[in-house]
């Protein structure tokens, strides 16, 4: 189910949906306590109900290392 502009998640205000396929849908947000724009991801209830999938994709990493307004970097 897409979340509404606006809608509040902890500390994610969604601005934008930014797809959708078998695992999940990915939105875009405001990360409110670092001020930044980043992309979340809402599991389904088959996937989110999997501990062990939770535990892979369960990477604060991936998302502080590259918040999607970053633009492209120079190698």
């Amino acid at each position: 189910m897409a979340r509404q502009p606006g809608t509040r998640l902890g500390p994610y205000d969604v601005l934008s949906a930014l797809g959708a396929g078998g695992m999940g849908e990915v939105d875009k947000a405001r990360e409110t306590r670092l001020d930044r724009t980043v992309a979340i991801k809402i599991l389904p209830d088959t996937l989110a109900a999997d501990a062990q999938f939770r535990e892979r994709e369960d990477n604060p990493k991936i998302s502080a290392w590259a918040p999607i307004d970053a633009g492209p970097t120079e190698a």
